[in-house]
């Protein structure tokens, strides 16, 4: 059997939450391939008492519970070694901003490992999912080597935050979508929001498609969906043209909107 390009290691209190999303669509694709794997790992099976607890109250007082720190290691450590072999990512609001840069950086070993020419293991990530009130803070001391936070807002657990680093990372790996050019179309991949897009009638409700993608010229076509992805970023997340890729031509497009923005009316 072929060794994926990218396993996927998630060590949580709740597996069955991934199965529907897992086994669907692209990612059930992708795994069906074998251009990915993904190993759910229930923290509850390393406890070692009858109840398989896995928090307790927080030392100091105050509300919540915190997860344990023993299955944690044990979950971990059995699986990973000890020091763990991998990267060992803890999903908290704490953590990094996760971005499609950062989505990037955590799929490099695998794209680097596809061009290797001698058979090398598979790279690995392993996501551990918080729950409760907090993790305890040795966990991310002295076991955890990186944190990523998927925006400034509060989950119940990182089971969701997973899944979005997942299913952000697996689809850079070349053969995971259907179109080897789609990662690099959609919205961030090129630092810019994705154009429009239209599919059959050519008009509906009266409301038709842009003459411009039906002429079948393609250099047409192809500035259309650069100028309209520059105006849709320009007028939704102007914060990220700074750190955009522009050409003479962008930078020109650009400079015209601005002139055309309507003065704003005096206080």
């Amino acid at each position: 059997m072929t060794a994926p390009a990218l396993q996927f290691d998630v060590f949580t209190l709740f597996p069955d939450v991934f199965a529907p999303y897992l086994q669907s669509s692209i990612l059930l694709r992708a795994q069906q391939r074998q251009l990915i794997q993904i190993q759910l790992h229930n923290i509850r099976d390393w406890t070692t008492d009858r109840h398989h607890i896995t928090d307790d109250e927080p030392y100091g007082g105050g509300g919540g519970m915190v997860m344990k720190p023993e299955p944690i290691f044990t979950a971990v450590e059995s699986v990973l070694g000890s020091p763990p072999t991998c990267p060992v990512i803890l999903l908290t609001p704490q953590g990094r901003l996760f971005n499609q840069g950062v989505a990037r950086q955590l799929v490099q070993p695998a794209l680097e490992g596809l061009t290797a020419a001698a058979e090398l293991p598979s790279p690995r990530l392993a996501l551990l999912c918080g729950r409760y009130e907090g993790i305890d803070e040795r966990v991310r001391q002295y076991l955890v080597s990186d944190e990523i936070s998927i925006g400034d807002y509060v989950l119940t657990g990182g089971e969701l935050a997973a899944l979005v680093v997942i299913d952000a990372v697996s689809r850079l790996i070349p053969g995971v979508l259907g179109d080897p050019d789609g990662a690099e179309d959609d919205s961030h991949a090129s630092g810019l929001l994705e154009y429009p897009h239209y599919t059959r009638p050519p008009e509906f409700r009266g409301y038709p498609v842009p003459e411009v993608l039906l002429s079948g010229d393609h250099a047409r076509i192809a500035r259309w969906r650069r100028e309209q992805a520059l105006l849709r970023t320009w007028q939704r997340r102007p914060d990220m043209l700074p750190n955009a890729p522009l050409s003479d031509k962008d930078r020109k497009f650009l400079a015209k909107l601005e002139a055309e923005l309507p003065q704003e009316p005096d206080a």
